[in-house]
């Protein structure tokens, strides 16, 4: 999908909207309280919310190998991906194993090659000129910076009984493959699970299991251990939900960070396109001290706790910026004049007011709830751009199908709504060929009456008396606002 300029749906908009595009839902034959819409009309309402180029840089971030090409990945085999090719090059084993000297058998070099020749994009190629080798270099040390905070020891060097070989504490990376405190068997972080809710419904929990930090990342709750699921294998959330050990005992436990670096969770930016300026900071988040450098990753990562004047002197943040100062160092990459490596003078992303912002973009989809004269019900039959986690994400392909069918069930009162081939759409009558039509005066749940309208229920025809929705004739004759003309 080819998106070329700017179009976002966001605050502000007037109640009595106007689309972009032209939806024309048309009565169910084979539902009286159904619709249905043309697979040409879902695809055209999409790109028109979705037109801004960055929408396919994300997706392409998030484009992955098959796990068959990632298994045969090795240290120095000619069959390498290129971008693994890269990181071997700016980062060969004796950097892995100078950072790792404390590091759970878990992580090893092989599985870190893996989890980047999982995902192209990092450690990749650019055309524009920007030098991908330096990027790269600065992605794995920025990446190591946190992983020292996440997973390191944080012995001090000169305690020699617990660190004989007086290693820094950024060298004291991935020493936790599990979060201390629990082990496989233990049913934790399952909050929320086997409720019926849309989150269930997408990433349902499996019996006996636990949901606690695993990885690198820490990989926490089980919608995160489903979304990374879907990625990792060809949209299959229940692979990680049914087995999250994986997270902690295969290379997993790396290409959870490596995802994490990659996905934006909108407004917030992918952290490597801080990294590799892709990312362009907006007013609000120039105004609230975000821009370049390594403090805008902890704000990524953990802002609302880490972030802000109150957090100035907060151990995670210092550890942080300890860890990155000192890698950084090491490693000889360039800090630019425009990086901060604090974030303390930056609002959280979670705090930041985007209250009639036109330059921000959301990546999850919801119902566009505005009213829509034109469409029966005043509903708009399309989903919008929202700045919150939901069941449906705008880089996911089907996505915004789903969303508009209201797949998850997540949209209270939404009409039924089904998506057909566009020769199969009907006029009226039945897509399929088959049935009766339905009548075009039958009552409809989800559509609006105003006075004086009429419905057939059973033969039997009512007139609004006023204004009404969702009121059943056979229901409400006696009390509400129907009343019986024939």
């Amino acid at each position: 999908m080819k998106r070329t300029a700017l179009f976002t749906a966001m605050f502000g908009a007037s109640f009595f909207a106007h689309s972009a595009v032209t939806m024309d839902p048309v009565q169910d034959p084979n539902n009286v309280n159904g619709f249905v819409v043309s697979q040409s009309e879902i695809k055209a309402a999409e790109d028109a919310l979705t037109l801004d180029p960055m929408y396919d840089t994300w997706s392409q971030a998030l484009r992955t190998q098959p796990n068959a090409v990632v298994d045969a990945i090795l240290p120095g085999a000619a069959t390498n991906p290129e971008n693994v090719k890269r990181v071997e090059r700016v980062f060969p084993e004796s950097d892995w194993n100078f950072l790792t000297q404390m590091a759970a058998p878990e992580y090893t070099y092989t599985r870190f090659l893996k989890a980047i020749g999982k995902f192209p994009a990092f450690c990749g190629d650019y055309t524009d000129g920007r030098d991908a080798d330096a990027i790269c270099k600065k992605s794995i040390i920025t990446a190591f910076a946190h992983f020292s905070q996440e997973t390191g020891g944080h012995i001090a060097k000169d305690n020699v009984s617990d660190n004989p070989l007086a290693l820094e504490e950024w060298q004291q990376a991935l020493v936790h493959v599990r979060e201390m405190g629990w082990a496989e068997g233990q049913e934790g972080y399952t909050t929320g699970c086997g409720q019926d809710d849309w989150q269930n419904r997408r990433w349902p929990c499996a019996t006996g299991q636990g949901y606690f930090g695993r990885g690198a990342k820490q990989l926490s709750y089980h919608f995160n251990y489903g979304m990374f699921s879907e990625v990792m294998f060809d949209g299959d959330a229940t692979r990680l939900l049914n087995d999250p050990a994986l997270v902690a005992d295969s290379w997993l436990n790396l290409a959870s960070a490596i995802w994490f670096f990659l996905t934006p969770q909108a407004p917030k930016p992918a952290m490597l396109h801080v990294i590799d300026r892709t990312w362009k900071p907006s007013q609000r988040e120039i105004d609230a001290g975000i821009g370049y450098g390594f403090g805008t990753t902890i704000n990524i990562i953990n802002g609302g706790i880490e972030c802000g004047e109150q957090n100035k002197n907060k151990g995670q943040p210092v550890n942080r910026i300890r860890y990155w100062e000192g890698l950084a160092a090491h490693y000889e990459i360039p800090i630019e004049a425009d990086e901060k490596n604090t974030c303390w003078q930056q609002t959280p992303f979670g705090s930041l007011n985007l209250q009639g912002a036109t330059d921000v973009l959301y990546t999850n989809w919801d119902g566009n709830w505005k009213y829509y004269a034109d469409r029966p019900g005043g509903f708009s039959f399309e989903c919008e751009l929202v700045g919150f986690q939901t069941a449906y994400s705008a880089l996911v392909p089907g996505d915004y199908e789903k969303c508009v069918t209201n797949f998850y069930g997540s949209h209270a009162n939404w009409p039924t709504v089904r998506v057909v081939a566009d020769a199969d759409k009907p006029s009226t009558g039945n897509p399929g060929g088959g049935g009766e039509p339905v009548d075009p005066n039958a009552w409809s749940p989800t559509k609006v009456y105003n006075t004086g309208d009429r419905v057939v229920v059973d033969g039997v025809t009512y007139e609004a008396m006023y204004w009404t929705q969702g009121d059943d004739p056979l229901l409400s004759e006696a009390w509400g606002p129907w009343k019986k003309v024939l």
